[in-house]
């Protein structure tokens, strides 16, 4: 089980986060909450990865704002700052983590996955990186620019990471410097939400986990 901690960003004002560890000296990983806030399921994510070995820490994008309604997280989404959510907020949790982890990933989901592919640019203690059926917009991000290693995972029957946009990412992805891994899934977008039954796929998100786990120990190693 975690617990809230706040911890500063790189200029000096302070996020919370909700931080599930085990030991000081484990790789970490930042991850990055969906667009409902960071509620109770992304915790349970955050204490499932600490038990497979990393000291986990999710910043309240939201400020303890949490919905379950998609036309507010809509808006919630809408009215996040993603480069300042980046350069502050994640990459001040990657900062704490530095602190004793000598290796840090940065993985998140939906909208979190956006900004995991936005932090591989604008985060450069970040050492690797797990996106989940997510892209950030083109001109916010050129993914020929990202050069650390990277695994993404999307869903075939996604109405907003559509197959055509993946197929756009990866072919960008193949003219960077990045050791990437891309996956595709015959699911829908939020396949790994078990908290969500009309989406969840508990084969394909077993098999994605797995994988994500398999990669990260090479790409740390």
């Amino acid at each position: 089980m975690g617990k809230m901690i706040e911890f500063k960003r790189p200029d000096g004002k302070t996020c919370p986060g909700y931080l599930a560890e085990t030991d000081g000296s484990k790789p970490g990983f930042v991850v990055i909450q969906e667009w409902w806030g960071l509620n109770d399921q992304i915790k349970k994510t955050a204490d499932r990865l600490s038990a497979a070995g990393y000291r986990a820490l999710v910043p309240d994008l939201y400020r303890g704002k949490v919905t379950s309604a998609s036309a507010e997280a809509s808006h919630m989404m809408a009215g996040l700052n993603f480069l300042d959510a980046a350069q502050q907020d994640i990459r001040g949790a990657v900062q704490h983590l530095k602190q004793t982890s000598k290796k840090v990933v940065v993985g998140g989901f939906c909208m979190g996955g956006a900004l995991t592919l936005l932090s591989a640019k604008l985060v450069p203690e970040m050492d690797a990186g797990a996106c989940f059926y997510g892209i950030p917009p083109a001109e916010a991000l050129d993914p020929k620019s990202i050069q650390l290693p990277l695994i993404c995972h999307f869903a075939n029957q996604d109405d907003w990471c559509t197959p055509a946009k993946v197929d756009e990412l990866e072919a960008a992805l193949k003219q960077s410097k990045s050791k990437y891994e891309l996956y595709r899934y015959n699911a829908h977008h939020g396949f790994m939400n078990e908290a969500r039954p009309e989406v969840y796929d508990t084969e394909s998100a077993k098999t994605a986990w797995d994988r994500t786990m398999q990669f990260l120990k090479q790409a740390l190693a």
